[in-house]
């Protein structure tokens, strides 16, 4: 499975973002997709992700009315809506395939992260 994100920036505060992860390879709807994100100096974070079929999605607490992720299965693409950006959304977000959603142990693979800067 291949992963490519893709529309990080730089926004002020309050904007909008929105980011794509276009999957690819023989097995990637098999997969739950997901985002992470890392901010400077901190771990690793869940923050939404998205199933191939059905309309399930989930969202961390801090995001959820704020951001929305959803698909386009025509395209192999998931998207993250971001609205209403905050400074402390600033990090390097990842587009993930995993197993089931919300920790990164369940993740089988990685794109290259794509960074999001939010001036206050």
């Amino acid at each position: 499975v291949q992963l490519q994100a893709s529309g990080g920036g730089l926004v002020q505060a309050g904007g909008s973002l929105k980011l794509s992860c276009a999957a690819s390879g023989p097995t990637f709807s098999n997969y739950v997709m997901g985002w992470f994100r890392q901010a400077p100096g901190k771990e690793r974070e869940f923050v939404a992700a998205i199933r191939w079929s059905g309309p399930a999605t989930y969202l961390t607490d801090s995001v959820q009315g704020r951001f929305t992720i959803s698909r386009d299965n025509a395209k192999n693409t998931v998207y993250l809506q971001m609205n209403v950006l905050k400074a402390e959304d600033t990090a390097v977000y990842y587009c993930a395939a995993a197993r089931a959603p919300w920790s990164e142990r369940f993740v089988h693979y990685w794109g290259k992260g794509t960074l999001v800067t939010v001036s206050s």
